[in-house]
């Protein structure tokens, strides 16, 4: 298989991003699954760099091993392959107990210490946008050693504080006193890690050992440091950039839109000239 870069003119955005979300997951891991890109990145290292992986699709297929992308969590393909068939209550379970190492998520806002929102924007009781809420958002994001968000990236969703703590970050507030504390003070013998990244359509971003705090990675093609820190409404580090976001193998293309999802249901195939 051939696993020289692609060209700029051979992949899409899509094709970036489920690339870049892939090597977020490492071989033996047990990686919990919502619909969508997602899926189709954790199949995709399931199929090239971590085969040993264990997926666990969140409506409660554990261990599935479909030879093509479910249309989501729920689809009958899922349990191709699977150690078990069950439901919500044994996936969150098995997340509850610790045994989840890497969840993927998406959000409307983060800010610059991992908290995110999917609630709404503005005040809650009288919100501006009424959002489509937690789902298992904030589950998979507690009991998870890492999780990962991939986001649209818009200056007003990259916010100095969010309008509403869906997901926890880093640095949240403590309740009742309110004082801003460390995650890890906060969850106490709970704690297991939190966010280790967020791949946004123009970077990837990943947090201080110490601090929490965000800072940029990698830039995808196209874009600069300067232009990223621009697009967020904090003062972004962009003091550790390590260089442009690695394009995808013509391996990996060659299993997203042959393989994993030749009818384009959540990655479209770049039509050539």
């Amino acid at each position: 298989m051939n696993k020289e870069f692609a060209k700029p003119e051979e992949y899409g955005l899509a094709d970036l991003l489920c690339c870049a979300a892939s090597r977020e997951v490492q071989d033996h891991e047990i990686v919990f699954a919502g619909t969508g890109l997602p899926m189709v990145a954790i199949m995709l290292a399931q199929k090239t760099h971590a085969p040993n992986l264990k997926l666990i699709f969140e409506a409660g297929t554990l261990d599935g091993r479909p030879p093509e992308i479910p249309t989501s969590v729920g689809d009958a393909r899922c349990e191709m392959g699977a150690s078990r068939s069950s439901g919500l209550h044994d996936a969150f379970s098995i997340a509850q107990r610790g045994y989840v190492d890497l969840g993927f998520l998406g959000g409307a806002e983060v800010d610059q210490y991992g908290n995110v929102n999917t609630t709404c924007i503005g005040d809650y009781l009288s919100p501006e946008l009424r959002l489509t809420g937690s789902g298992g958002n904030p589950d998979i994001n507690s009991f998870a050693r890492r999780t990962v968000f991939i986001m649209v990236h818009e200056k007003r969703r990259f916010t100095e504080q969010v309008s509403y703590i869906t997901s926890p970050g880093w640095r949240v507030r403590k309740w009742p006193g309110g004082e801003t504390v460390h995650r890890r003070e906060l969850y106490g013998a709970a704690y297991r890690g939190g966010p280790s990244a967020v791949i946004s359509t123009l970077g990837v971003f990943r947090f201080d050992d110490e601090t929490g705090r965000i800072y940029l990675d990698t830039c995808h093609a196209g874009n600069t440091p300067e232009q990223i820190r621009e697009m967020c409404q904090f003062d972004l580090d962009i003091t550790r950039v390590s260089g442009e976001t690695l394009p995808p193998t013509r391996e990996e293309l060659h299993f997203i839109h042959e393989v994993l999802d030749p009818e384009q249901i959540f990655i479209p195939k770049v039509k050539r000239a």
